[in-house]
Formats: structure tokens, sequence, C-alpha cells
């Protein structure tokens, strides 16, 4: 990888920027210290700065050097600082004779510290004492820190002794890893020097475990905060798991427990292989490329590659549309493979941790497991060896010799409930060309991965181990067109591979008897399904797999099941369920959010495509574990409701008919419930709310929905509004819900879409209901606008402010 040049004469000329700042003194005339002058210094600076970011953005764009532009800016801020200190030591506030307390150094930390910056990334500076503040010393300082201010900049600061760097860095680990991150930048370079040569001695010797765990713990945490997974469609660069921080925590453990200066000394150590840092190198680049582009368009540290910037970026960054994928899928599917090689590097590094077993300390058992050093031998393999508590290759040629070991090495390990070591994975990737037609078409090799993908341990874990070390995709190359591939809209949550593993998850979370609140009528059909058990994982397995095709995924997704399930092991009659549960996978969520339930017709013909109660019954585990498997929050009560309310209806059609007595029970079971979630309400007025609903509202909507739309009723007929608004924001689905209270009449929801549309909304759903005394409530489902609930409450409110205006006639639409 060759470094980009930096050119960073063409950012800025410190020695320039100095006779510039010093040239308006004398124009200005009067005090250094005049608020003139600083006005003055502030508009040649932030100039300096906008002018050398227009280039830095240039350069970007010519040379795709990501890593450079972050140096570039960092090198920009530099100078200015630079400039600054010196303009304010020797034009605002002279000392002509410094005493031993009145010396500084300026110090980046942080993110700074590492000499990278983004366009809207913090200013960590450190401002490095002798002994305690002086009045001179406090005066430069607040000098600086008001001009960065009014250039715009977000400061992060400190003023600080060597002792109180020192004592913080004891019980702050934030503060322990700015100072490991410290880089001089002007003033007294004693002070620095003492500062880290003490920090190395006193701080980092003999405390590099405490020092790992507590890293890794922050680690864990953000990665809870910004979800577990690497493969989001919308993912935070910087914070999110496969981001930029874990890069750089990978590298602030590296300098800290292996005492390296540099990302190169770690091939010294034998941490990483060469090909691994060439691996850590590129990623950074590249991720340090996005987010740069990320600010630059936004004018903001936007750290989230939100929909509406992956298009402009892809641009940017060179992508070109080709057939079966667009310039956008395509900068996408790069940036989830980097995602991926980060969480390479990440298992390697934590790995060679444990290898070196330097020190146990109380609590630090997560990072250095209690193990025998000894290797000891895995039943019924001479292949494999158990090393450290994790699957290892028992000699280099265990590949070749068989290729099929390279499957069983995932069946072995998920068998015996153990982690993978570092070098089985290093030599599987370099032995993937021994995946060829014949391993493909092996029974045994077969029969392995069948046994992984219907696990009763964890075979979501498995498979995603064996995706991410590129084998799933080899072993099954129509899965490897989907790896990595995302889906350019705001209903998906995660890549096409990320949701075929997710759903297989939810499968077996089901399968185990975990579902029983969430998924009640799967949980209890699931257990007669056993002699249709491999039929269901292998469908939910590939339901997806023909995504990105240029035609219907489940058509042709049907088409490659045919091909696929005889070498898996399935029989004719199997083949042709799994194939018929793919063309069919999205019918049964359709129907029962689209089509009314209540009319006999839609349950004739959703019949008419089932044909039997057994289909019916798999048809819906493997809806459930599809729209579960979509993301956070996607599956919920109402969609549960629908769906059951589907499959009963057809169940007694294919069982003997059509009846409304089961209808009417429903009805009855939902009023109880709605009188139960009431029952601190006058008996009178709970009645007569619960007798405003018809039996198609208490089937359909959520019970815990039908309790707000009454409270939102009772509002609004005590304030004796005729018409009235109600805001949900519904933050993990992406919609926002305004919900309409008002007399029913024909143009009705025409009105509504029309004030919905002149506002920019995007109408994705609605749910039309008629109370017992003629009013009309509805809720329109708008897709989301801004990212803080905040926002998009106003946003939302705003709307529903122009639906009643329209509705009162106080506002004519075009």
């Amino acid at each position: 990888m060759l470094k980009v040049p930096l050119k960073l004469d063409q950012l800025v000329d410190g020695n320039a920027l100095r006779q510039d700042l010093a040239a308006l003194v004398g124009k200005e005339g009067g005090s250094g210290s005049a608020t003139g002058l600083r006005a003055s210094v502030v508009s040649l600076l932030k100039e300096r700065m906008a002018a050398g970011r227009t280039v830095a953005e240039a350069m970007l764009i010519e040379d795709g050097g990501g890593t450079a532009c972050a140096e570039r800016l960092s090198h920009l801020m530099d100078e200015i600082i630079r400039a600054l200190y010196d303009f304010a030591a020797i034009h605002v506030y002279r000392e002509a004779n410094h005493s031993a307390a009145e010396r500084m150094a300026v110090v980046a930390v942080g993110g700074y510290g590492r000499g990278t910056l983004a366009p809207g990334s913090d200013i960590d500076l450190l401002f490095l004492l002798p002994y305690k503040q002086t009045p001179w010393g406090e005066q430069i300082v607040e000098y600086m820190l008001y001009v960065l201010w009014d250039l715009g900049l977000k400061v992060g600061h400190a003023t600080r002794n060597v002792n109180e760097c020192l004592r913080l860095s004891r019980s702050d680990v934030t503060i322990c890893t700015a100072i490991l991150e410290a880089r001089f930048l002007w003033g007294e370079r004693p002070l620095f020097d003492d500062l880290m040569e003490r920090f190395d001695k006193e701080m980092v010797k003999d405390t590099g475990p405490e020092y790992v765990q507590a890293k890794l713990a922050e680690r864990d945490a953000r990665h809870r905060k910004e979800g577990e997974s690497r493969y989001v469609v919308e993912p935070n660069v910087k914070d999110g798991k496969g981001g930029l921080r874990d890069l750089h925590t990978l590298f602030w453990i590296a300098k800290y427990y292996y005492r390296v200066r540099t990302g190169e000394e770690l091939v010294g150590k034998g941490v990483f292989k060469p090909e691994e840092y060439l691996k850590f190198r590129k990623a950074e680049d590249f991720l340090w490329a996005v987010r740069c582009h990320m600010h630059f368009l936004t004018g903001r540290a936007e750290e989230r590659l939100h929909f509406d910037l992956q298009k402009d970026i892809a641009g940017r960054l060179g992508y070109t549309t080709r057939p079966g994928l667009s310039a956008v899928e395509r900068f996408m599917k790069h940036y989830f493979l980097i995602a991926k090689d980060v969480g390479d590097l990440t298992r390697i590094f934590c790995a060679a941790l444990e290898e070196e077993q330097a020190k146990e300390v109380p609590g630090f058992s997560r990072v250095f497991l209690t193990f025998s050093r000894r290797r000891r031998k895995l039943a019924g393999t001479s292949d494999f060896v158990v090393d450290n508590q994790r699957i290892n290759i028992a000699d280099e040629a265990v590949f070749k010799r068989d290729p099929v070991n390279l499957i069983r090495l995932f069946w072995l390990a998920d068998r015996h409930g153990l982690e993978y070591h570092p070098d089985a994975l290093r030599l599987l990737t370099r032995s993937l060309g021994l995946v060829t037609r014949n391993l493909r078409r092996d029974k045994e090799a077969n029969r392995l991965f069948m046994d992984i993908l219907t696990s009763d341990r964890d075979p979501e874990l498995n498979l995603r181990r064996m995706n991410e070390a590129g084998l799933l995709g080899k072993l099954i190359p129509d899965f490897g067109k989907i790896v990595a591939m995302m889906q350019f809209s705001m209903y998906h949550h995660y890549t096409v591979d990320e949701h075929l593993l997710r759903c297989v998850g939810v499968l077996s979370q089901i399968d185990h008897d975990e579902g029983k609140k969430a998924h009640p009528l799967v949980n209890e059909l699931l257990p007669g399904l056993k002699e249709h058990r491999d039929t269901l994982y292998v469908a939910v397995f590939l339901h997806d797999i023909a995504k990105g095709r240029g035609e219907d995924h489940s058509i042709a997704g049907a088409r490659i099941a045919r091909r696929l399930c005889p070498h898996m092991g399935l029989g004719s009659a199997a083949t042709q369920t799994v194939a018929w549960l793919i063309e069919q996978h999205l019918t049964m969520s359709m129907t029962a959010q689209t089509r009314d339930l209540n009319d006999r017709k839609t349950i004739e013909d959703f019949a008419d495509v089932v044909q039997s109660v057994e289909r019916l019954k798999l048809l819906l585990v493997l809806t459930v574990c599809d729209i579960t498997g979509v993301g956070p929050g996607v599956w919920n009560g109402w969609k549960g409701q629908l769906l059951r309310t589907l499959y009963y209806e057809t169940e007694l059609l294919l069982t003997g008919g059509f009846s409304e007595a089961p209808r009417a029970k429903r009805a009855a079971v939902a009023r109880e419930e709605l009188a139960a979630a009431l029952a601190d309400w006058p008996e009178a007025e709970r009645a007569r709310t619960i007798g405003m609903h018809y039996e198609n509202y208490l089937l359909t909507v959520d019970p815990a929905e039908q309790k707000r739309h009454a409270q939102f009723i009772r509002e609004a007929d005590a304030g004796k509004k005729a018409l009235a608004t109600m805001v949900t924001v519904r933050e993990v689905e992406a919609v926002t819900e305004i919900t309409v209270l008002c007399p029913d009449h024909p143009r009705l929801l025409s009105v509504i879409a029309g004030a919905c549309a002149a506002s920019g909304a995007n109408i994705v759903d609605a749910q039309i209901f008629t109370t017992s005394d003629g009013r009309a409530l509805d809720t329109i489902m708008i897709g989301r606008e801004f990212t803080l609930d905040e926002d998009e409450y106003r946003r939302a409110t705003r709307i529903g402010k122009l639906i009643e205006d329209v509705l009162a006639g106080r506002v004519w639409l075009p």
C-alpha cells in the first residue's frame, strides 16, 4: 500500500500566517488584547482554515487517501494553534523575563494526538505546566480558547501540571488514553518529554492487563450502545462495531501493552503478520475517507452513514453501477467487507493477548483466561487439537490432506463449544482455494454443514464464523453473491447475509423454547413440525439468497433451492417444500398487513396459495423469522396479531369452513383486554369507549395502541375538539405515526395524504377505522426524517397541525 503524498505546503504556510498575524497589530493599533484586534485575528484564521480545508477536500476527492486527508487536516490545525500561541505570547501577553513557573507546553491529546482529524472532529488540547497555574499562563490559555471557540471549533481542554496528569490518569482510563496518545505541539518541549517519560515509567509499566481489561470493557459498552452488529445498513463509521474506534482501541492497547509507538512494530512482536497489518492500514484508510467525506458533505461531525449520504459518497469514491448492483450498493458492500476485516483483526489481536498471558489480575479472566498451556487432543480426530480452549490445527497440511476439514473445523467447534484459534482461521483463509465443485457435492461435507445449520447449540454463531472466514460464500457460491450486500431501503437494518444468519438465530431461539412471549403461536406449533426441522432451517437460511439479481428474488430463490437442496441431503418432497416456502415467503406478511382479514375472499385467496395446514404452519414460522430478523423493533404485537388472525381463519377454511364464531370470540376477548387496560376509568365512560369500536378495529390494532387511542379520544372529547391529531415517534421502526380523529367523510384519506405530500412527508403505511358514532380514527405512518426524536416529533406535530388546518378549512392545498 503506497503512502499518498501529503503535500502539506499547499494547505497552509505557518511562517506566512505568523507574519500576517503580526501585521494586524500595526494595522489595528492599540493593545494586543484589544477586542477589535481579536476579531481581526479570528477573521484571518477563519479564512486560512477554510482555505486549507477546501484544499484538503479537493485532494481527498483527487487521490482518495483517507488517512492522508486526516493527517492534512491535523497539520492545518497544528499550524493554526502554533501561530496562535506565538501571537498570544509575543503580541498579546508578552513577558520580558519569564519565571520558572511561567512556562507552558501545548499538547495535542486524544484523537488529535494521533495526528489525524476529520473536518468536524473535536480539538483536544492539554496546556501542560511545570507547577501551578500563573496569571500569565491563565491569560494565554484563555485567549487561545476564546479565539478557537470563535472559529467555531469544538475544543476539549485541560490545564494541568505533570503530577496532576499522572495522578488523574491512574483513576481515569479516558485521561490515561489521552496521555498515551499525546503529541507535542508547541511551547516548552522539556515539559512534554518529562510527562511522557514519567508516564511510561510510573503508569504503563506492569499495568498492561488492567488497561486492556478497561479498554475492552469500554469497547463492549460502546457496542451495546451503538448495536452489536457491524452489518447495519446505516452504520456509525466512528463508534459502530467494525468502525474506526475499534481499530483505534486495538492500537491503544498495543501501545500500552506491547510498549510500541507505531503499528509496524506489531508485526515484529508477532501480533500481526505483514498481510494482516496491511489489512489494518487499508481498513483505516477507507474508513477515514468515508468519515471525512461525511463531514465535508454535511458541514458537521456526522458519524452515521445515513441513506441520503451513501449515494453522494459512493460517487465521490468513484463507484459505478454494474449489472445487479448499483454504485451505492457496491460502495456499501465494500464498507461491510472492511467492517468484517476489522472484526477479523480484533479476534486475532485478542487471541494474541491471551497467548501472552503475561500477568493475571483479579477480574481479568475475561481477557487472560485460566488455561493450561499444554495442547490437548480432541476426541475423534487427529487433525485438530484444543489449544488454550480454542480449536486449532494439528499441522499445516490439515486442509490440504482432506478439504472436508474446512467444514469439520466448524462442526467440531460447534460440537465441543470451542472458540477458534487465529492460526486455524489464518490457514483456513489461505486454503479457500481447496473449495471446489467436488467438495461442494461431497456427502460428508454437506452432512457436516447441515449439522452446523440445524445444531441444537448456536447455529447462528458458527455460521457467522464460517461467513466471516470466507468459507460460507465459497462453499455456497449463491450465498457468496449476497455477502455484505445492502438493500437501499429504510426497512432493512442489516446486509442480506447478516439478515439470513439472524433469521436462523431467531428460529433456533424459538426451537429452544425461548420465544413464548413474542411468538406464542409459533412456539406452540414448532414441536409438531419436528419431521420438517431440516426443511425449515434450510428455507430460513436460503429465503433471500437471490437478492440483487434483477429479477423477483422469491422466484429466483426457489430455483436456487431446487438446485442446492439435493446436495444438502434433502429428498424430493422436502426440496419442493423449501422451494415453495421461498417462493411464497412474502405472501403471508403482505396478506396480513395489506388485505382486509374480515373479507372472506382474502382468506380464500390465501388458502388457495397454501393448500394445506402443514404448509400454512411452515409458512407462518418462516414469516415470523423473516420479520423478526429484519432488525430490532420491527416485530411487534400488531404484526403478530395480524398473522395469528390470518393463520386461524385460514386453518378454519382448510379444515372445514370459514366461521364467524371464532372471530366473535376473539373480538370479545379483545374487548375484555381493553376493559382491563382501562380499569381505572369510570364504568360508564369505559363501556362507551369500548362500545365505539367495531370488531375489525379490535382484531387488528395492537392492545397497547388501543389504550393510547382511548386516552387520545378521551382528551379530545374533554376539550370538545371535533378535530384532533396525535403524534407517536417510533425510532426503531424508522417511522412516525400521525393519528387523526375527525368526523368521517369520503375524501378524508386523500385530504390527509395531500397535507403530508405538501409537507414533504412520505407515507409508508396507514390504518383506517370508523367508530360507531361516525368518526374516523385514521393512523398515517410516515418515513422518519430526523435522527433525534425531539426533532422528528416537532416535524410531525407541524404536519399534524397542517392536517387539522386543511380539514377545518383554514388552509387550502393547491
